[in-house]
């Protein structure tokens, strides 16, 4: 049994199977990995930064996206754990200079190698391809390959001389086991982050408040200090002041001194007549009511 035209069909076109699993292109997923931002699916170009997770972004993409979250929900899933722009870092990227980009290819005439890359490592000179495994440091976002970090040990960066520790390497685009130890990491990082700024704001609280409590000793200062200028004076009153400060507190009622008890007559004192004539109170100051005037003056001698 033949169709038009004498062909003859074989048998997996009449009969219909399982349906295979597609693979999907390694060479195309590298690409794509390595050319293109993962939140808005363009061609990476400068300033390029990358997530705690190792992913690449392009940096006017992640603000937009931090600014309108209503993008896409299957794109904005890979951004999902970008909270701020404080949890991307800036690259700091080699150039290749094997790389001419699209120049070469103006008229689609000329063979794309998919392979060069853009960029390289600085120390080793690997292309960063995806053929190789690429690392950054959180710390100053210089970029090298792992090889660069495992032949060359070192405590300080290859280029730029800062610390940085083994949790600052952050692998890009790695595996899924990559993916979760880095997953795991960034949790620690910002629950630690979480307990230091919660332990600055008790600390701001309880400076705040110790004004309060130190306002008790400044005032057992004052009284002590007040306690000792009265005692000085104390001391500096007479004996007969004494005992009458005493028979008032005896009473029970705190009096203040008489103005007969502090002052004193010249007449009264054992001084002599001629130092006594000085003053206004002696006898021979005193004037006579015929001689005294009829106004009222502001001296002291009318009487």
């Amino acid at each position: 049994m033949g169709c038009d035209g004498g062909t003859i069909p074989k048998r997996h076109e009449l009969v219909k199977g399982p349906k295979k699993v597609e693979k999907v292109d390694k060479n195309a997923e590298l690409v794509a990995q390595w050319n293109y931002c993962t939140l808005s699916q363009e061609i990476l170009r400068r300033p390029i930064v990358a997530c705690e997770l190792g992913r690449l972004y392009n940096k006017d993409a992640v603000i937009e996206f931090l600014l309108d979250k209503s993008n896409d929900k299957a794109l904005g899933q890979a951004a999902s754990h970008i909270k701020s722009i404080k949890n991307v870092t800036e690259l700091k990227l080699s150039d290749n200079p094997a790389w001419s980009g699209d120049k070469g290819n103006t008229k689609g005439d000329k063979y794309d190698d998919l392979q060069r890359a853009r960029f390289i490592c600085p120390v080793v000179g690997l292309e960063m391809n995806g053929r190789h495994r690429f690392c950054f440091l959180r710390c100053c976002g210089c970029v090298f390959s792992e090889r660069a970090l495992k032949e060359i040990k070192a405590e300080v960066c290859h280029t730029c001389g800062v610390p940085f520790q083994e949790d600052d390497v952050i692998v890009l685009n790695g595996n899924k086991e990559d993916v979760e130890v880095l997953k795991q990491r960034m949790e620690d990082r910002r629950l630690k982050m979480k307990l230091e700024k919660k332990s600055k704001k008790t600390k701001v609280v309880e400076a705040a408040s110790k004004p309060d409590v130190t306002e008790g000793p400044s005032k057992v200062k004052g009284l002590k200090y007040e306690e000792t200028n009265f005692n000085s004076r104390e001391k500096k009153l007479n004996p007969t002041q004494k005992s009458s400060g005493m028979n008032g507190s005896s009473s029970g009622k705190v009096s203040k001194p008489s103005s007969g008890t502090t002052k004193r007559s010249i007449a009264d004192s054992e001084e002599s007549e001629a130092y006594k004539s000085i003053f206004t109170t002696h006898s021979s100051a005193k004037r006579s009511k015929e001689e005294s005037s009829n106004w009222v003056t502001h001296t002291s001698y009318c009487f």
